[in-house]
């Protein structure tokens, strides 16, 4: 190791060290320890550039520990990437680029928001999984146009995580093998020692799932590491498992090796010791970096730029060459033309009989792949009754890389993962489908899609009590509640066709927002009223015959069918009744004050929404006069009419509920 190497890697230490301690906040313990592979792997095996920092054929690289945020502060601060010094002064204060966990879209050259232990783990098979797809997609002889790594960086606790077995057990299944993971492996975790709860095999287990595995037994040593990536690299048919072993808070006295590095400031006193044992110039002054440490990485980063300008160059020659994957990949790499699908007339068509929400979302997804050439997604084993496959298009695999249906396997958690991974890579457009139920398993990752703004889609299927002799277990009560609970997650459950292609519409158009479509197992009739306004969020369906209704009765999905018919009674019976479509909630609380006092007048307060879930989030809409027709209890098992009936989803009852309230 060089002398300037060796002040290049403590200089992320103490860069690191002294922006936790004046934040008072912080985790110092990894980015001491795992400063010599961030650096070895940065300056001689990634290809990145802080002068493009969205180039497509960049390497990749993930902190999936995250709580280790500053080292990856640093060594975007070192490389020109952005970060001022002022910046990483500012760590983890109010409004900074330098927030206490990565955010994606906050802080440029973060590529995830890395903050639940072992979510970035799943995100970077996802990655790994983009850039194979698209290799086989585009690249020609003598023209790998689609060429790189995904790195990730995970600790002990994001293996613990179960994610993690998950996401690599895919990804060993599928032979990704651009995709390396270096296991910072300190046996540290905040209560002690790994050994009071892990005492596993990790090489054995990463092994078993399909991974080359590697072990550097002294992380310090930066020719060991760079020697173990690239060993990484030569092997063309599994992913590679590093394990490095570290010690956790190196370099500083009083606290190197043990759980007390982890998630605390070191102290000052103990950076000064820490400097003076590391050599460091100048240990009394914070924040203290010499100029040939910015020299050299200035240098690094002159010759990371070096990789794109080839790259360039390989790219117009073979637009040239190839005009029409040219074209291709500029329809990878574009948006829906949103005005044109809105007026598409075969998008829009259906056939006028009853069908489930989940089949006419099939035949919508098959309508898109043509519209759609990067659509690209599946389901958790459940493609036949998601109805999510793409017919004609393959499945991804590890011998056929270019299908674009996904076999994610009973692996919901990594699943959200891996699509959120395949949305941050850029070129793809994906899609994940399960039972609705389950996507209490899923939820972190939705969390995380919307956190980072990726317009992902999810089709959750089997949507209610309807689910029937399948009983509670997969009878969804508060999920509906649940994922109306996250922001920024447009969550939108249709009451038939029109309103299945508008779900399709604004899940294919959406930039920033992830989408939830939730849909039926049972058929529905097509509704008269349904239009291309279920966009709004709400609107009116079947309105009342006086200028002021009676009642609104408020509904979405198959239970709008159920409002419809209890209007037509309670017209039997003199009372006039408007009846409003709410499929997505989210969407109706964006519209202007004018457009809601228009759905929803004011004036009207006996109200009534029904809805086969919890009433939770309803309030709002129906307000201190008004009530739900909704579910209070978990569901039960028997067909799916005998449970409606059991649990008051009856035209009766709803009549009920409208009289009720009315008087």
């Amino acid at each position: 190791m060089s002398t300037i190497d060796t002040t290049c890697v403590n200089a992320i230490r103490v860069l690191s060290a002294d922006a936790i301690q004046k934040a008072n906040s912080g985790h110092p313990g990894l980015p001491l320890g795992a400063a010599p592979i961030a650096y070895e792997l940065w300056a001689n095996h990634m290809n990145h550039n802080a002068k493009d920092p969205k180039w497509a054929n960049r390497d990749r690289f993930i902190l999936s520990a995250g709580h280790g945020s500053m080292l990856l502060y640093s060594l975007l601060h070192f490389y020109g990437y952005g970060l001022t010094m002022d910046d990483i002064k500012q760590f983890r204060q109010d409004g900074s680029l330098t927030p206490g966990h990565p955010e994606y879209g906050h802080t440029t050259g973060v590529e995830a928001t890395t903050g639940p232990l072992g979510a970035g783990l799943g995100m970077a098979v996802g990655m790994a999984m983009a850039e194979a797809h698209l290799a086989a997609i585009f690249n020609k002889p003598g023209y790998p146009v689609v060429d790189h790594y995904t790195f990730a960086l995970c600790g002990d606790g994001c293996l613990m995580e179960g994610i993690s077995s998950e996401a690599f057990s895919l990804a060993g299944t599928l032979g990704l093998s651009k995709l390396i993971v270096l296991y910072d492996s300190n046996n540290i975790s905040i209560e002690g020692n790994t050994d009071i709860a892990f005492t596993e095999n990790v090489q054995a287990r990463m092994a078993a799932f399909g991974f080359q595995t590697i072990t550097v037994e002294d992380g310090t040593d930066l020719d060991a590491i760079g020697k173990a990536i690239e060993e990484a690299k030569a092997d063309k048919e599994h992913p590679s498992f590093i394990t490095i072993k570290t010690q956790i808070g190196y370099g500083c006295p009083a606290k190197q090796g043990s759980a007390a590095a982890h998630g605390s400031p070191l102290g000052e006193e103990n950076i000064v010791a820490m400097k003076e044992n590391l050599g460091w110039p100048k240990p009394q002054e914070t924040f203290y970096i010499p100029d040939e440490v910015y020299a050299h990485y200035a240098e690094l980063s002159q010759k990371a730029g070096a990789a794109e300008a080839d790259w360039q160059k390989l790219f117009a020659d073979y637009a040239a060459k190839f005009p029409d994957m040219k074209a291709k990949w500029d329809a990878f790499h574009s948006d829906v033309d949103a005005q044109a699908l809105l007026n598409d007339e075969d998008f829009w068509a259906y056939e006028d009989k009853p069908q489930a929400t989940r089949s006419l979302s099939g035949t919508m997804i098959n309508r898109l792949k043509d519209i759609m050439p990067q659509l690209f997604g599946g389901s958790a084993d459940l493609a036949p009754s998601n109805k999510t496959e793409m017919k004609g298009e393959g499945f991804f695999s590890k011998t056929d890389y270019s299908g674009r249906n996904v076999h994610f396997g009973v692996r919901e958690l990594a699943m959200g993962a891996i699509t959120n991974g395949l949305a941050l890579h850029g070129g793809i457009r994906p899609y994940a489908g399960t039972f609705f139920v389950f996507s209490d398993y899923m939820k972190p990752m939705i969390r995380l899609a919307a956190l980072m703004s990726l317009p992902t889609t999810y089709v959750l299927t089997h949507d209610s009590i309807g689910v029937g002799e399948d009983g509670p277990t997969h009878e969804p009560i508060e999920q509906l509640a649940m994922l109306r609970s996250l922001p920024n997650v447009n969550v939108f459950r249709p009451a038939d066709a029109t309103e299945t292609a508008a779900g399709w519409y604004l899940a294919a158009t959406s930039q920033k927002t992830p989408t939830a479509l939730v849909l039926t197992r049972q058929n529905l009739p097509q509704l008269a009223g349904s239009s291309k306004e279920a966009l709004k969020g709400a609107y009116v369906i079947a309105d009342a015959n006086k200028a002021v209704p009676d009642a609104i009765i408020m509904a979405s999905g198959s239970e709008v069918e159920l409002a419809v018919s209890a209007k037509d009674e309670l017209a039997k019976e003199g009372v006039d009744v408007r009846v409003v479509s709410m499929p997505c909630m989210e969407l109706f609380e964006q519209q202007d004050e004018a457009y809601k006092e228009q759905v929803l007048p004011k004036a009207v307060r006996a109200r009534v929404a029904v809805e086969a879930a919890s009433d939770f989030g309803w309030g709002k809409y129906v307000g201190l006069d008004g009530t739900t027709v909704s579910m209070k209890s978990f569901g039960a098992s028997a067909p799916a009419g005998v449970l409606f009936k059991k649990f008051g989803f009856t035209t009766e009852n709803v009549v009920a509920a409208v009289k009720k309230v009315v008087k």
